[in-house]
């Protein structure tokens, strides 16, 4: 446990600490790439490019500092980033390198006001923390090893499919080259892709499962970002996989990860799925895998894209409903061509409502599941809110670095 002497003083420097917080996240970046630049395959570029990474260490530093008297409350947000680092293989030995230049960049920015003291507590309050998370990440590394078929670390897969679902959108069917057994993963999770790419080398990218559960083999559906810049991380590694990755092709991947999940067999009220653009992936699993383990499971489905050119999954929707009575899909479009109204490829145009979600959901009791980019779920999360639903009955999934929705 932590001393009442350090829980103290790290109190007295939230306030300071919170007003320089993405400094300090950037300093510390910037230190360790510099000092450690073996650890830099462990993050997604494209993160660190945008800013995302950093605002998302910032927040993480100062929701742990504000609650350092009651660490319970963040246990959540630790399943969450335990299941991340798992993903990207992070072991114990790779924290004291992050706590060293945590500490070395808080004395950067703050100088001579982080005293001895002040470093001594930030000290013992991260390695308390350390030590939370390594248990736990120990704890699912265990679970994945010894998982029927499980493994650790990576393992070579064969693209036994490749399959266009939109302009934008490609699927991989992913089967083990040593034709061993898949271990069951839960709807919702995620896989780690590990590419050998020349700009960024070993980048690992996590892409979530969009098939049923209990298929022989694994399926990832990856958007094309658009590379605006050429230089610029972004959208490397998903053009890499839509122009040079095809049938038959070898590709390393990590085991499921992941708590965005639903439990199949568990499902007791109606559920509602709401997914914005290529947020379809994790719900698109969910839903299969309900259905399957319940035909007769309650479902609402709601799928927000621009237009039908970019809709994935359309047709795969369409025959959820159509197989199950109790299964209910809607579309909407904000950017609708002409004739997409007209020739029924959507139910409404324009963006998800209050009035919308309360028309086509049971949402005095369903539960929530939504999924997509961040101004999308905002707008979700605040149309829930608006109609009362509980916060126990929401749970959502970004792509990235976690944020929060509504200010705190």
């Amino acid at each position: 446990m932590l001393s009442e002497k350090t829980i103290r003083i790290v109190k007295e420097i939230t306030p300071v600490v919170a007003a320089n917080a993405e400094t300090i996240t950037r300093r510390f970046y910037e230190r360790m790439f510099e000092a450690n630049p073996e650890v830099k395959a462990f993050f997604n570029q494209a993160h660190q490019h945008s800013g995302g990474q950093q605002k998302a260490l910032a927040g993480a530093i100062c929701a742990y500092f504000s609650h350092i008297d009651n660490p319970a409350v963040l246990m959540p947000a630790v399943e969450l980033i335990a299941q991340k680092h798992v993903s990207l293989g992070i072991k114990p030995e790779h924290y004291p390198i992050v706590g060293s230049n945590l500490l070395a960049a808080i004395g950067d920015v703050m100088g001579d006001a982080a005293t001895p003291e002040i470093v001594e507590a930030v000290s013992e309050a991260y390695g308390f923390l350390a030590d939370i998370f390594i248990g736990r990440e120990g704890a699912i590394y265990e679970e994945q090893a010894s998982a029927p078929g499980g493994w650790n670390g990576t393992r070579t897969f064969v693209v036994a499919k490749k399959v266009p679902e939109s302009d934008i959108v490609t699927s991989f069917y992913l089967k083990p080259e040593d034709e061993g057994p898949l271990p069951p993963f839960k709807p919702g999770q995620y896989i780690t892709v590990h590419i050998d790419h020349p700009h960024t080398p070993t980048s690992p990218r996590n892409y979530s499962l969009s098939d049923c559960a209990s298929q022989p083999h694994y399926r990832i559906s990856v958007k094309r970002e658009e590379r605006l810049v050429a230089d610029a991380p972004d959208g490397l590694i998903s053009n890499h996989l839509h122009d040079d990755i095809e049938e038959g092709h070898h590709i390393e991947l990590g085991p499921p990860c992941g708590e965005f999940t639903v439990d199949p067999a568990a499902v007791a009220k109606p559920v509602t799925l709401i997914a914005g653009g290529i947020g379809v992936t994790p719900l698109l699993s969910m839903a299969k895998s309900i259905i399957h383990a319940n035909p007769n499971a309650e479902v609402h489905f709601i799928q927000a894209a621009r237009n039908s050119k970019v809709h994935a999954f359309a047709g795969e929707l369409r025959g959820l409903a159509q197989a199950a009575p109790n299964v209910h899909t809607k579309v909407i479009y904000d950017s609708p061509l002409p004739g997409d109204m007209e020739n029924g490829k959507c139910d409404k145009t324009g963006f998800i409502t209050t009035e919308l979600i309360r028309e086509w959901t049971p949402f005095a009791e369903a539960e929530f599941y939504f999924c997509g980019p961040k101004p999308f779920m905002k707008n979700v999360h605040a149309c829930l809110r608006e109609l009362g639903v509980d916060e126990h009955r929401v749970r959502y999934e970004f792509f990235g670095p976690k944020e929060e929705l509504v200010a705190v």
